[in-house]
């Protein structure tokens, strides 16, 4: 089976061919550590770990490098810092503010299933690599110093704009690229700059004596270069990172190896809209990933619920995130969750009809159709159970399916096993609710019929429905 990835540079969706089957490598842009990231920024973390775990399941796990890197220096954060921590000297406000976002970051990621990358690399722990970069480019002519700055000369490099496509002057104005006499060109942009008192600083390169600070786009190139090479497979982030960003990335990295390609695929998801509109906080449409999962704080799946309603559209089109539509896939998330519970955990492997969407460049879509599919099949076949949860798994879902064991268990058990997990989350004791039921079941042989309603009243009030069976037995489930 096949793996087609649409590539932005070239604009076809082309078969994924890696340079090395044993060493696969991508980089994704992380996040700037100054804030709690927003459901937009979320979008890309969840797109590539689903492509990462695809990469581990088509080549092995030991042969997938995933990097996504962590930018600790920016003058976001100098500001954060500044405001959060005013009485503090500047740097050790800029690390109270970065570490404690870190943390928050990774808490984020995990409640939504998101791997921990192969390589987590800060960019203050890649200053010589930067430095590095930098001396080759002013060496080569593709930069120059001027007034304590080091910039790249666009001009240097005829190629600059093919991953944008778009007119030169129309991507200045939508950068806001900073227009400084220094510049030998409007396009020019910073590799390295000076460093205001107090902000973070290091002896600078290409003989500038004052200490200096590395610019945005340096970064990703020079940690990118360290742990992936001069060339790797893949490429991504958000479609906003296209120009300046990665177009910059492109030019730094093709300039300073004289490669003809930085990655040989380059991959973005689209924009993210809330209730039809662009999410902005005069609005009052902003939300950060730890705002929804903050709705439900006792659900330790609700993070996974997120996910799905992330992946319901394709990737490359624009995402519009809704109540209606996290409302749609908390629903469905619990059908598929049900729909495991005869499942033989050990016996799980992913669809091949999953696989073949997935496959398709990360069809999610397509993907969820399958599962509903394999949903309606599991309550009669047991082989189609077992592709749901190996399905899920490969998503990351894995939060749905811990209650499957790893022999299946006859169908009366799991179910049980199933009520009693979902019980548990709600806070409630599965022995008790066992106790109410036979105390009910005790007041109707008796034929205390007031008593049997008050019980199940109060059953009912927790969260729990009955089902009595023609047997006289009695079945409890959580309500859904």
């Amino acid at each position: 089976m096949d793996l087609r990835l649409y590539d932005t540079l070239t604009r076809e969706k082309r078969p994924f061919v890696p340079i090395d089957p044993k060493r696969v490598r991508m980089y994704v842009c992380g996040p700037t550590v100054y804030d709690f990231a927003h459901i937009g920024n979320g979008r890309p973390f969840i797109v590539f770990d689903v492509l990462f775990r695809l990469l581990r399941h088509l080549y092995g796990a030991e042969h997938v490098v995933y990097v996504r890197n962590i930018t600790d220096v920016d003058d976001k954060i100098n500001a954060r810092a500044a405001e959060e921590f005013p009485n503090l000297p500047l740097n050790e406000a800029i690390r109270s503010v970065t570490e404690k976002t870190e943390r928050q970051f990774h808490e984020d990621m995990a409640a939504l299933g998101a791997l921990v990358p192969t390589v987590e690399p800060r960019a203050t722990g890649h200053i010589a690599e930067m430095k590095t970069l930098i001396e080759r480019l002013v060496g080569s002519g593709h930069a120059y110093v001027a007034e304590d700055h080091v910039l790249f000369s666009v001009p240097s490099m005829p190629e600059y704009g093919q991953l944008s496509r778009r007119p030169l002057d129309e991507m200045i104005a939508g950068a806001r690229v900073e227009v400084a006499p220094y510049k030998r060109d409007t396009t020019d942009f910073v590799l390295w700059k000076p460093s205001k008192a107090g902000e973070p600083a290091w002896p600078s390169p290409a003989g500038i004596t004052t200490p200096g600070r590395p610019g945005w786009h340096i970064e990703c190139s020079a940690m990118s270069w360290r742990h992936l090479g001069e060339t790797f497979d893949i490429h991504g982030g958000g479609i906003d990172l296209v120009f300046p960003h990665h177009e910059n990335e492109i030019a730094q990295s093709r300039s300073a190896f004289h490669t003809p390609v930085m990655a040989n695929y380059w991959m973005h998801n689209g924009f993210l809209q809330v209730e039809g509109a662009k999410m902005s906080k005069s609005l009052g449409n902003f939300f950060t990933i730890r705002d929804l999962l903050d709705q439900m704080p006792h659900d330790p799946r609700w993070g996974e619920v997120l996910r799905l309603n992330m992946l319901k559209t394709h990737y490359h089109q624009p995402l519009d995130w809704s109540q209606t539509s996290l409302q749609e896939a908390l629903a469905t998330y619990a059908h598929f969750r049900e729909a495991t519970i005869t499942a033989n955990r050990s016996e799980a492997k992913p669809s091949p009809a999953v696989l073949e969407a997935l496959s398709d460049d990360l069809n999610s879509p397509l993907v969820i159709a399958e599962l509903h599919k394999l949903a309606a099949s599991a309550r009669s076949s047991a082989h189609a159970a077992d592709e749901l949860v190996g399905s899920l798994l490969l998503l990351g879902f894995e939060k749905a399916v811990d209650h499957v064991r790893a022999d299946g268990g006859t169908r009366e058990n799991a179910l049980r096993a199933f009520e009693e997990v979902s019980a548990r989350e709600l806070g409630l004791d599965p022995s008790r609710i066992d106790a109410l039921v036979v105390d009910r079941n005790a007041a109707r042989k008796a034929k205390n019929f007031k008593g049997a309603d008050r019980i199940r009243d109060e059953l009912k009030a927790m969260g729990i429905e009955l089902e009595d069976k023609k047997d006289g037995s009695t079945l409890w489930k959580v309500k859904r």
